[in-house]
C-alpha cells in the first residue's frame, strides 16, 4: 500500500502517555515482531507496539527470552518500524533490550541502547529491573533515550526465580517492588511494565507514580495493558495463562486452511483454470 494514501495520525509520544494517565485514558500495548503485524496493529489504533524479547519464545521457539541477541532484536524492530510507517505512523514503538545487553555496565548499556536507536526509528527501549538498573536508566535517559521499566515477574531472571509464579505476594517483596518503581521513575523512566503481581499492589504502585504503569497479569488498575500478540490471537495452543484473553483462535483457522490447501493440491483442484494463465 502506498504510504501517501494513508491518513497520518498524531504520533504517540512519552508526553502523550503521561497525558493519557492524567486524563484517565487507558493505554493499549501489544507486541509485534514483523512488518505485516505492525501494520495491522497501527491501523487498528494500538497506542504502543512493543518489540518484545518474547520473540525468542514465539518467533524463534526458545524456552526462555534469554537466547535472543541485540542484532536479532534490531532485525525485528526494523520490520516493525517499517510496518508502522507504512500505515498511520501513530503507534509508539518500544524495543526490549535483551539479556546481557545492559547488565554489565551503564556504559555498555548506553552503547547498546544507542545502537538500537540509531539502527532504526524506534521511540524507546525497555529494560527489566529496579534498584540494580536505576543508575543505568538515568545514564541512558540523560542522553535523550527514553526508557520504559519492567518490574514484578522479569522473564530475563527466570532462572533466578525458578518458576513463573506471581511475584511480590509477600510483604517484603511488595515493599521492594514499590520502592523499585519509585527509583525507576526518579531515574527518568517514562513508564513501567508491572508483570504478574497482585492487582492490589499494582493499584498502589499506579497511584503513587506519576508515570504510567502497564500491566500484564497485574489486574485492571494499571494505566494500560500489554499482551503478546500471538496469545490474544490464539496462535499457541499450549500457552493459556489466566491473564490472557483470547480474541481469536487462529491456530485452528490456519490449520484448517493449510489442510484444505494440501487437499486441493493433491486432488488437482488447485489451481483451477481461473487461477491459471
Amino acid at each position: 500500500m502506498n504510504r501517501g494514501n494513508q491518513q497520518k495520525s498524531a504520533h504517540v509520544t512519552t508526553r502523550r502517555l503521561l497525558d493519557m494517565k492524567e486524563n484517565g485514558e487507558k493505554i493499549s500495548v501489544l507486541t509485534a515482531y514483523d512488518f505485516t503485524t505492525a501494520r495491522i496493529l497501527d491501523r487498528a489504533g494500538v497506542d504502543v507496539i512493543l518489540v518484545g524479547d518474547s520473540a525468542s519464545n514465539v518467533f524463534s521457539g526458545h524456552n526462555t527470552t534469554l537466547p535472543i541477541t541485540i542484532d536479532e532484536m534490531i532485525y525485528h524492530a526494523k520490520a516493525v518500524v517499517r510496518g508502522v510507517q507504512a500505515e498511520t505512523s501513530r503507534a509508539m514503538v518500544v524495543i526490549d533490550m535483551p539479556f546481557m545487553s545492559y547488565q554489565l555496565s551503564s556504559e555498555e548499556a548506553l552503547r547498546n541502547a544507542g545502537k538500537i536507536m540509531k539502527e532504526h526509528e524506534c521511540d524507546a527501549v525497555k529494560m527489566e529491573g529496579g534498584r540494580i538498573v536505576a543508575d543505568t536508566v538515568k545514564r541512558i535517559t540523560d542522553v535523550g533515550i527514553p526508557v520504559m521499566g519492567h518490574l514484578g515477574l522479569m522473564p530475563q531472571s527466570i532462572y533466578k526465580y525458578g518458576s513463573y509464579r506471581v511475584r511480590a505476594q509477600e510483604g517484603r517483596e511488595a515493599e521492594q517492588l514499590l520502592e523499585d518503581a519509585k527509583l525507576i521513575e526518579q531515574a527518568g523512566a517514562f513508564a513501567v511494565v508491572l508483570e504478574k503481581i497482585p492487582s492490589k499492589l499494582a493499584e498502589e504502585v499506579t497511584a503513587q507514580l506519576t508515570i504510567p504503569t502497564i500491566g500484564i497479569g497485574a489486574g485492571p488498575f494499571c494505566d494500560g495493558q500489554v499482551l503478546v500478540i500471538n496469545d490474544i490471537l490464539g496462535l499457541n495452543r499450549e500457552f493459556r495463562p489466566r491473564f490472557v484473553r483470547r480474541y481469536a483462535e487462529l491456530d485452528a483457522i490456519i490449520d484448517g486452511a493449510v489442510r484444505q490447501y494440501v487437499d486441493d493440491v493433491k486432488s488437482g483442484s488447485f489451481p483451477s483454470p481461473d487461477e491459471s494463465y
